[in-house]
């Protein structure tokens, strides 16, 4: 008796019509590609194609708009703890979208090569990750001073990092551990922008001789008079947004 087999899975519409896409783009080309010939292709109807996109770029690009649902929804519940670290993470979703279908994504790296247009899309969809990571940081960091700033910095190099790492896996052909080269870049922001502060040599000379009690590890003491100084001292591995922000809250104190 032979075993009896359940329905098969159905492939999402959107997952057909972007295959059927992708196949005209590497026969005719982008630019002589039109929707109707992408909607004949998967059998059904304009109105099918543009419930799912609205136009021909879009279907290039159909797994963003989810990614960024889920960067959105990771930010929302991660711990308030490491923000540096925590838009590394969300940075990975990205990544990890692609790796999930090496295949097409090399298609689409090489496709966005050839078509202006699409490069200027594909920044447009950059740039709206962009500004999801910098609005978590401005929650975290304040947007009054330089909080902005470094949320924005900050931004702009986790998703520079990103985008060299998953280059460099893309132009291979997909070859390889995509997670290596991404791990490795953003590690290196991580090291700029958790590495704790170090006084200048003129603070610690400055410094020299006016601490007249030991400090306990992570505590800020301050000086009076004219020539008030502030000394902190910080554990080892102490972010630097941490160090900062304690800075200012003691200053703001004395």
């Amino acid at each position: 008796m032979s075993e009896a087999r359940g329905p098969e899975k159905k492939t999402p519409m959107r997952e057909v019509l972007a295959q059927a896409a992708f196949q005209l783009f590497l026969e005719r080309g982008f630019e002589r590609t039109t929707v109707d010939d992408i909607v004949a292709r998967a059998g059904v109807g304009r109105r099918s194609f543009f419930r799912y996109f609205p136009s021909k770029e879009d279907v290039v690009f159909p797994d963003h708009e989810r990614c960024l649902a889920e960067m959105t929804e990771f930010l929302a519940a991660v711990d308030d703890g490491d923000p540096v670290g925590a838009v590394c993470d969300a940075a990975r979703i990205v990544l990890r979208m692609y790796a999930a279908d090496p295949e097409f994504s090399v298609q689409r790296y090489r496709l966005t090569r050839e078509v202006p247009g699409l490069r200027t899309y594909e920044l447009s969809v950059v740039r709206r990750y962009e500004q999801t990571l910098a609005g978590h940081l401005r929650g975290r960091f304040g947007a009054d001073g330089d909080g902005e700033l470094r949320a924005e910095v900050i931004a702009a190099s986790v998703v520079a990092a990103h985008n060299n790492g998953l280059r460099l896996w893309l132009r291979s052909g997909g070859a390889g551990d995509p997670e290596a080269a991404v791990d490795h870049a953003l590690d290196l922001v991580r090291d700029v922008w958790e590495r704790p502060a170090e006084p200048s040599p003129a603070l610690e000379k400055q410094l020299d001789g006016q601490l007249e009690k030991p400090v306990p590890a992570g505590g800020i003491t301050a000086g009076s008079g004219d020539n008030e100084v502030i000394v902190m001292v910080a554990a080892k591995g102490t972010p630097m947004w941490r160090v900062v922000q304690q800075i200012e809250a003691a200053v703001g104190e004395s």
